[in-house]
């Protein structure tokens, strides 16, 4: 069975989620997409049959807690449509998740990575 290769995805790297707030720092909503994961059912649901796998770089996040809790590294999955797709905030349509260029922000999500992920 051949996969459906979706027409985009995100680039491997650092996100903000359109929630981020500069003033509660670097960290805030900050994420890290690491793979594109296929449903492997012949029938998913409409629009889940890829995700974006990524994982938050905050500590608080429930699901770096789960890890904890469960021993195992988990990650968040979303529907690749709807991690790519424009979400209207006050007003203004802007990305569901914006890519994170800033290099000194990107050395400081790298360290938290590695503190968060030791392995890997």
């Amino acid at each position: 069975m051949a996969l459906p290769i979706p027409d985009a995805v995100p680039k491997p790297g650092f996100y903000y989620h359109y929630k981020h707030n500069p003033e509660r720092g670097v960290f805030d909503y900050a994420y890290e997409v690491v793979a594109v994961g296929f449903h492997t059912e012949d029938n998913p649901r409409e629009g889940e049959a890829q995700f974006c796998v990524y994982r938050p770089l905050y500590e608080g996040a429930a699901v770096y807690q789960a890890s904890g809790d469960l021993g195992i590294q988990c990650v968040d999955l979303r529907p690749l449509g709807m991690w790519l797709e424009q979400v209207e905030v006050n007003g203004n349509v802007v990305p569901r998740f914006s890519p994170i260029t800033d290099e000194t922000v990107i050395a400081q999500l790298k360290e938290a990575r590695s503190r968060m992920y030791p392995q890997g």
